[in-house]
């Protein structure tokens, strides 16, 4: 299951101050994430990389940038990424394939411990 991340930059204050004001639906969102994303009858590391094949679908960079990076901490492979990206790609078309470059670059930023580019976490908490 992925573990609840900081939001990046001074958004952290935010987050942890609308947690303490809204426990059950942040806290839901939470436990939420945790639940889906756990290892079941399919590996959670193959549901986040279909969060991130919709995230890229719906162009949402931020999500795109979590989803990459969490699915990189369950141990996915390049071979598996390109595959969901593959997909998402098919299901979008040219700016699909656009979309996916941020993707991928997402996943080598992972791989070579760079922090990600974008300051605005959307689904990295």
């Amino acid at each position: 299951m992925p573990d609840a991340r900081p939001i990046q930059g001074d958004h952290i204050s935010e987050f942890e101050e609308l947690r303490r004001l809204s426990p059950k639906v942040t806290g839901g969102l939470l436990r939420m994430r945790q639940e889906a994303y756990r290892d079941a009858a399919v590996a959670g590391k193959y549901k986040l990389l279909t969060a991130m094949a919709i995230s890229t679908a719906v162009r949402c960079e931020p999500c795109i940038q979590a989803y990459v990076q969490m699915a990189v901490d369950k141990g996915i492979t390049q071979e598996e990424l390109i595959e969901f990206l593959e997909v998402a790609m098919t299901m979008q078309g040219c700016p699909g394939e656009e979309w996916a470059l941020k993707a991928y670059a997402a996943y080598k930023a992972c791989l070579d411990g760079k922090p990600s580019d974008s300051g605005d976490a959307c689904c990295s908490h």
